[in-house]
């Protein structure tokens, strides 16, 4: 049996087990174990003036069912701090002992090099939906060249489907994906691989439908609102019971699932004046319930500030760089409506968001009509993840159709190549390294009347983008509570075998395997490498990585041209020039006929430079009297 870890919910121990919930205003509270007429009652007590109840119960062990009795309420509820839901929301808590044969204890966590993060959905990343399929494919992903999974949120939420952001029983592995310690042998798994495991969590507000949180102590809900309804109480009045649970759950994942880190949504959305704020908080216990071990914190912040990522700050590892995606989508796309508005798209726009991380940072940004952004001087490129699909930007496509199957590709092939080899934190989202065709749309599973507001806002929502405010449009929308909405999210594994997939993965994989194994492109513009970036024209860039030999001989120069052919008799940028007595010879390039291509040809001829169109190559440094390979 397992110590007891955490204040709240059911746990087992060598006497039973031992009930703890938070109800200061409530006469009384009873655990009720088992259903029907062969339910059994036992009366919680009191601990002194801290509203907690509690009693250990002798003859109940894992797996019982049990709710709570709350005086006043006409039904017993399920525990706040469930360790799992088998029958959803609405249905009894199941004590679960935690005891796991865990073999990963070789491994260290997550390294601060090397990081190649893949978002996934548990319920759409394969057929089967469940923690066992996803295990099984974690060899592929391993395979390809990544070393972080990043989940979506997990945590127990309504129905038998979604993308988990409503969740109201954070401590419950959602039902639907399996049993708590399915949970546990995909971790393990991971980590054999070499894989670390990172959740997405959800700290900025409970579900709609079956949060009980409320019926327990009003606390926990804060007077401020948000754009989901009403923000957390971090910060008003008796806030210690809400702070408390946040920060019990970080140590719970690390604790008793071996995760590695964390993803904080939608940072700007959690409302706290306190001294040290709950996010600070956050991180702190985080790294101490891991101890030796390194986690992975990062978050998303829409004002991208960049306080939230430096050690005088909150200290997070990293924040999502919206910037980067915006700026590579109207570069991919044309399309500026909406948040897009403050982009071009440029070479310019890539080469600042290579050198700086965020394009915003304190400037005005005229779709918000304010400014935005924090400073990001002396940032490491660590700092910022990188992406062009996950899953907020596909659903926020109207259709969630993926990227590929709306731009030209040899502009996406190019702009993967960006994303993969420069130095920032590059992140994929689920089929993206194969082009899968299943889309990502939002989805939720929910009954009428709830199922209408949630269509509506999310039509209300993609109604800022003009080409989706009329009435044809909004009738094209997936239906959130459809079930062929999500079925057509799962990905088709097989598909992979079909020609255009081969030469898409077969991209990745080569991208992946450059990144992680060159040896400068694996320093990611530390250890000795400096990175600089340099627009040539609207349409073409060069990143220069200037490696630790010295001589140059490790240096590398990647260009990355948008438009039509370039080549310039000479070219007035001194990251271009070669290191003394060399040329640069093309060493990789996204137009190779193996991912699609027109076929690579020698780049450097009597130190001009050809910049083929729709293109990324990676150069190195070759003997200026070398013949080209």
């Amino acid at each position: 049996m397992s110590p007891i870890r955490r204040s709240f919910g059911a746990e087992v121990d060598a006497r039973g087990t031992r009930f703890r919930v938070l109800a200061p205003d409530r006469d009384s509270v009873d655990v009720v174990v088992g259903d029907g007429p062969a339910a059994r009652v036992f009366a919680l007590q009191p601990e002194r003036a801290t509203g907690i109840w509690s009693a250990t119960v002798s003859d109940v062990r894992a797996g019982a069912l049990y709710r709570y009795r709350l005086s006043g309420e006409d039904a017993p509820l399920p525990d706040p701090a469930s360790r799992f839901q088998p029958g959803g929301v609405d249905g009894p808590s199941e004590v679960v002992d935690p005891t796991f044969a865990w073999t990963d204890a070789s491994f260290g966590g997550i390294p601060a090099r090397g990081r190649v993060l893949y978002e996934l959905h548990v319920g759409t990343f394969t057929p089967e939906g469940t923690w066992d399929a996803a295990r099984a494919r974690l060899p592929e992903l391993a395979r390809l060249g990544v070393t972080v999974v990043e989940l979506m949120p997990v945590g127990e939420f309504a129905g038998e489907r979604g993308w988990g952001y409503d969740g109201v029983f954070w401590f419950a592995p959602f039902h639907a994906y399996g049993r708590p310690e399915d949970l546990r042998r995909f971790v393990n798994d991971a980590h054999r691989l070499g894989i670390g495991v990172i959740l997405d969590v959800v700290f900025n507000h409970l579900g709609a439908v079956g949060n009980v949180l409320p019926r327990f102590s009003p606390d926990y809900e804060g007077t401020k609102p948000n754009e989901w309804g009403g923000a957390l109480n971090f910060d008003e009045g008796a806030a210690r019971p809400i702070r408390a649970f946040v920060t019990e759950n970080v140590a719970y994942w690390i604790d008793e699932f071996h995760l590695d880190g964390f993803r904080l949504d939608a940072t700007q959305a959690i409302l706290d004046t306190s001294t040290p704020d709950i996010v600070t908080e956050v991180v702190a216990t985080a790294r101490a319930a891991a101890g030796r071990k390194s986690v992975y914190l990062i978050a998303e912040n829409e004002p991208q500030d960049s306080r939230l990522a430096r050690s005088t700050g909150a200290g997070l590892d990293a924040l999502w760089n919206d910037d980067f995606h915006h700026a590579a989508i109207v570069a991919l796309t044309g399309h500026r409506e909406a948040y897009y508005t403050d982009y071009a798209g440029t070479a310019r726009e890539l080469v600042a968001c290579v050198r700086h991380g965020f394009l915003f940072q304190g400037q005005r940004y005229r779709w918000q009509r304010k400014a935005r952004g924090r400073s990001t001087r002396g940032m490491e490129p660590s700092s910022f993840v990188t992406f062009l699909e996950n899953h907020d930007q596909l659903a926020n496509y109207g259709l969630g159709a993926r990227l590929w199957t709306r731009v030209a590709p040899g502009r996406l092939r190019a702009l993967t190549a960006l994303m993969l080899l420069a130095p920032a934190t590059p992140l994929l989202f689920q089929g993206q390294e194969w082009s899968a065709t299943a889309p990502f749309a939002y989805f939720a599973d929910h009954a009428l009347p709830q199922a209408s507001v949630v269509k509506a806002g999310r039509a209300a929502f993609l109604g800022q983008f003009p080409r989706y405010s009329g009435a044809e449009a909004r009738d094209r929308f997936p239906d959130p509570a459809a079930p062929e909405t999500f079925e057509a999210c799962r990905l088709d594994w097989n598909e992979r075998d079909a020609p255009m997939h081969r030469r898409a993965l077969a991209l990745h994989r080569d991208l992946l395997e450059l990144r992680l194994q060159d040896p400068t492109v694996r320093r990611e513009g530390g250890d000795g490498v400096t990175v600089d970036a340099a627009a040539l024209t609207d349409g073409a860039l060069v990143v220069r990585y200037f490696g630790v030999d010295a001589s140059g001989a490790e240096d590398r120069l990647l260009v990355v041209n948008l438009g039509p052919d370039l080549e310039p008799a000479s070219i007035s940028e001194p990251l271009v020039a070669p290191p003394e007595g060399t040329l640069w010879r093309p060493h990789w390039s996204s137009d190779d006929a193996r991912y699609g291509g027109e076929g690579m040809r020698d780049v450097a001829v009597d130190r001009a430079l050809f910049l083929p169109a729709e293109a990324a190559v990676l150069m190195v440094p070759a003997p200026a009297d070398a013949e080209p390979a």
